[in-house]
């Protein structure tokens, strides 16, 4: 690299999710046993018995421009619920629900033999952004390694509020984890 290279610029996560995108299926697996799924694969009780679900995470509970079930409408299935009441808005704060659906997602999947859906509206923005936090937290990837991870096997589009929220706890990580590093250094 030369004086006159123009420097690097990465790309932004907003560039990452377009590229190469996948076509938006009604759900994917996007981890082992776990997959992000729409409305429609949230509703569909005979298709989530099919494909083995166990757990419900509804990324989009409440009343306005969100799917309507709840832990009653699973029960026939003896599903574990989850609901996050998650605004699809930039303005939403949806970290205060990383942890928690992380914890959700994490412990259903201790289980050899469970299956977790997360799902929205659309299975591209709430959801994913909930299952990309769950990956960085549970499992130690970044935020643009989870990106890539997720993107190719499902169509995701989190807004970009949602997007700085997951960038922000990508820092809050890696901080903690560098503190770590530098405290055993340190004894």
């Amino acid at each position: 690299m030369s004086l006159r290279d123009p420097p690097y610029e990465p790309p932004s996560l907003r560039e990452i999710l377009w590229m190469n995108r996948k076509l938006l299926a009604p759900v994917n697996q996007v981890w082992p046993n776990l997959y992000i799924g729409d409305e429609k694969t949230a509703l569909e009780l005979t298709e989530l018995k099919d494909l083995g679900i166990t757990h419900v995470l509804n990324a989009a509970e409440g009343k306005w421009n969100n799917v309507f079930t709840g832990a009653n409408y699973y029960s026939r299935m003896n599903n574990q619920y989850y609901g996050v009441e998650a605004d699809d808005k930039p303005t939403f704060l949806i970290s205060q629900y990383f942890f928690p659906a992380a914890e959700f997602i994490h412990e259903a999947l201790s289980h050899p033999q469970s299956k977790v859906l997360v799902h929205c509206v659309m299975g591209r923005s709430r959801s994913a952004t909930l299952v990309l936090a769950y990956l960085m937290t549970k499992h130690g990837l970044t935020v643009v390694d989870a990106i890539e991870h997720v993107r190719q096997r499902r169509c995701i589009l989190p807004n970009h509020g949602f997007l700085r929220q997951l960038r922000a706890l990508d820092i809050s990580l890696h901080e903690e984890i560098y503190r770590g590093k530098q405290k055993t250094n340190d004894q």
